[in-house]
């Protein structure tokens, strides 16, 4: 029996630097003026102590003392860790220890800003929060109490986004947030692209939920349908590949949206009869219903190799652990809301899962993305998800079903505590903690650094089996880790032993392919689903995204994320930097123009009259603007002209030509014109959605046809719209036939050079 606390926590944890750092940041107490009182076995020991003591609930005579060692044991090993907000609260005043949540949004003020005040407390308590925003009526859509229109799901969104901002999670967690559509929704386009820029819906990731019908008929290259949520009436068609090809475009740019596939989720929903799923976590992992919550947990399978083997003994021990450890979680756990505690236990999920599968492989000498290690993560998962079904027997057997047992997918077999016992979650402070791999990533690098962690504290990490294995075989040297620093991977290093190349392999050495079958691997026998990152180099291509997404479905995933290394701003994982070399600015010559381009014209129409627009492309894409202005010389037409040159120099540069419509979009001048498919404010703006008209014209003419408005104000010999215009100001601008200055009289324009006159 245990004696006393400080017997107990001689069990030290053995923690790197880094370790320290998180924890010291972010989980010890602090005293009022931000010192910490609290040792990492303190830690340890309150959260321990505090989880054992749900088994009073169940049994007045528990051995409450042995179970805390038990707990305590788990962790202080770092074998086991539950997820943040667990090792943050438990012991502590506020007590809430649930990492996600999902709460509904319906298609109603009221509704809205309820889960608005409800995502406010959650984030203020620590947890993360998931929603569909799929009930919502599409933007222009009717409002039968105001007559007016709906603003459709994404300007809620922002109102969520912004609210997210405003409130840090009790100190130590910023809110994070997952915004879900789905793909059948009129307003899906304007979702898909709603992230385009790094900086909006900075609190949000973004998912599609992908449908079988969509699927269907991407795969037959037909139309699907979109359905108003408010009624649940066709809206209208899409092409199902050319909607694809757009979110592959996006992924591609900037890693989102992701993708869920809804109806496989729900195909192994565990309560189908109480409701249905439609969001997920922040992170993918854990489908949840409406104001369900899910405790997490992981296993450290770095520390489950014993002579070249795994140790199954040990495991197998660990995992009926966890799973008693999270049950008892539910029962301490402080819900943030009354009717979240009521949904979680009545089905009592948790969510198992592992880190250090990566450093598992090496510990074994089995390299990631092999056909043996895909078999390794069957046969592991298997074992983990049978075990923990079993501890959750025996848990019912002791402490009952979960209330909506008879109502479940088990109700004919054995009795079920658990409605779900097992979930891959993406592991990220936890094991920075454990020094752990990440979940079921490959290494990032074996040298890097780790940024915007803990306030933009940079951390530089190495691979500790790497140091080791390099210097018994000979091979290490400080210059040549330098070297790994800024490449990350090995694999060009033909100093290096191949058969340590072969092993010591990371993210961008493993194709997109062998990405998306460890992740089915596992996925195969995991209850809720695998949060897994596809790492792509930079210079993988739309293809490759589109490979994922495809294979993914086929192969059972219930979602997946890809990112294309260096596609946003900021990162978490880099490469090391050698700051004692400075970057050296880097001459970007523009490339060749080539003998023939191909295009398109646009007719815009301006304050200042008709400009023609021409958008060519070479072999890489978007390559030239020309502005030709009616028979206009003078000041504008030269204006507009420079605009061209520069835009084309930027162009055939390598900027963005997304940077570049967001650098001209919106520019004012003394004339815009009211076209009947939009305001054009100058003719810089002009040239802007001349180029946004070209990108949805490439995309697909078919999808182009169906969301651009029946009149525009734009022509190209495909998409003829009328001459129909209204100015907005009565300012008058230069003649567009001459280029004089015009002079305004009796509600006309006139030119006193050439003649021409408009009346407005």
């Amino acid at each position: 029996m245990l004696q006393d606390k400080k017997e107990l926590v001689k069990n030290k944890a053995d923690l790197k630097k880094n370790s320290l750092t998180v924890l010291q940041r972010r989980y010890l107490k602090k005293d009022e003026n931000g010192n910490v009182i609290e040792s990492v076995e303190d830690l340890l020991y309150r959260v321990a102590k505090n989880i054992a003591q749900a088994d009073k609930i169940y049994d007045k005579s528990a051995d409450i003392a042995s179970l805390t060692k038990e707990f305590y044991l788990a962790m202080s090993s770092l074998d086991f860790l539950p997820n943040s907000p667990t090792l943050m609260n438990a012991g502590r005043n506020l007590q809430q220890l649930s990492a996600c949540f999902v709460l509904p949004i319906d298609d109603s003020m009221d509704s809205i800003f309820e889960t608005l005040k409800n995502t406010a407390l959650i984030h203020k308590s620590g947890g993360g929060t998931g929603f569909s925003f799929s009930k919502l009526r599409p933007n222009k859509d009717m409002v039968k109490t105001t007559s007016g229109v709906s603003s459709g799901p994404v300007s809620f969104m922002q109102v969520f986004n912004a609210a997210t901002e405003a409130i840090k999670q009790g100190g130590t967690r910023r809110g994070a947030n997952m915004g879900i559509l789905r793909i059948d929704h009129p307003d899906i386009l304007e979702f898909i692209v709603c992230k385009d820029k790094n900086d909006s819906l900075n609190n949000f990731n973004i998912s599609v939920a992908v449908t079988k019908e969509f699927m269907d008929a991407l795969e037959n290259n037909e139309d699907y349908n979109l359905y108003n949520p408010r009624n649940g009436e066709i809206t209208g068609k899409l092409n199902a590949k050319a909607v694809f090809y757009k979110i592959v475009d996006q992924a591609w740019k900037n890693g989102e949206p992701g993708i869920v596939f809804i109806d496989k989720i729900n195909d192994k929903n565990p309560t189908p009869e109480i409701g249905v799923i439609e969001s997920t976590n922040p992170c993918g992992e854990q489908p949840l219903l409406s104001y369900e919550s899910c405790n997490l947990g992981s296993i450290n399978l770095g520390h489950f190799a014993k002579d070249g083997m795994v140790n199954w003994e040990k495991l197998e021990k660990m995992v009926k652990t966890a799973v008693h450890f999270l049950d008892n979680v539910i029962d301490m756990n402080n819900y943030p809301i009354k009717k979240i505690g009521e949904v979680t236990r009545s089905n009592r999920k948790i969510g198992l899962g592992v880190m250090g599968w990566a450093d598992l492989l090496l510990y074994l000498g089995v390299s990631y993305g092999s056909q043996e290690s895909l078999s390794l993560a069957e046969k592991l998962m298997g074992f983990i998800q049978s075990k923990s079904h079993e501890a959750s027997q025996e848990l019912a057997v002791k402490r009952g079903s979960f209330q909506n047992f008879k109502k479940s997918i088990y109700a004919n077999g054995s009795p079920m505590r658990n409605a779900t016992s097992t979930t891959i979650a993406p592991t990220g402070t936890i094991g920075i903690i454990a020094s752990a791999s990440g979940g079921i990533e490959p290494l990032f690098a074996l040298v890097y650094k780790r940024a915007q962690c803990l306030d933009n504290e940079e951390m530089y990490e190495v691979n500790q089996y790497f140091e080791k294995i390099a210097k018994e075989k000979g091979f290490y040297s400080t210059e040549l880790m330098d070297k790994i620093a800024k490449k990350g991977s090995i694999a060009e290093f033909k100093e290096i032993p191949d058969e340590v190349r072969k092993i010591f392999v990371t993210s961008h050495d493993i194709t997109p392919e062998d990405h998306i079958k460890m992740q089915a691997a596992f996925q195969k026998f995991t209850d809720n689903a695998v949060s897994k990152t596809v790492n792509l180099p930079n210079s993988a291509t739309k293809e490759d995204v589109k490979k994922v997404y495809i294979i993914s479905y086929k192969t059972g995933c219930k979602g997946v994320t890809v990112y294309r290394d260096g596609s946003r701003d900021v990162q978490v994982l880099n490469l090391a930097n050698n700051k004692e070399e400075p970057a050296q600015i880097k001459e970007v010559k523009p490339r060749a123009r080539p003998v023939k381009t191909t295009g398109f014209t646009f007719l815009m129409h301006t304050g200042c009259g008709k400009m023609y627009v021409t958008v060519n492309e070479d072999d890489r894409g978007v390559f030239e603007v020309f502005t030709q202005r009616g028979k206009s010389g003078g000041c504008t037409s030269s204006q507009a002209e420079a605009i061209s040159r520069l835009i084309s120099l930027a162009l055939r540069s390598g900027v963005n030509q997304n940077v570049i419509i967001n650098q001209l979009k919106g520019i004012r001048c003394p004339v815009p014109i009211l076209a009947e498919g939009g305001v054009i404010l100058s003719c810089a703006d002009a040239v802007a959605k001349a180029l946004e008209a070209y990108n949805r014209e490439k995309m697909s003419p078919e999808l182009f046809r169906q969301t651009a408005p029946a009149s525009s104000f734009y022509e190209t010999q495909k998409h003829y719209t009328s001459d129909s215009s209204v100015n907005l100001t009565g300012a008058c601008p230069q003649c567009p036939e001459c280029g004089e200055m015009l002079t305004f009289a009796e509600g006309c324009a006139c030119c006193r050079c050439c003649g021409y006159s408009r009346c407005f």
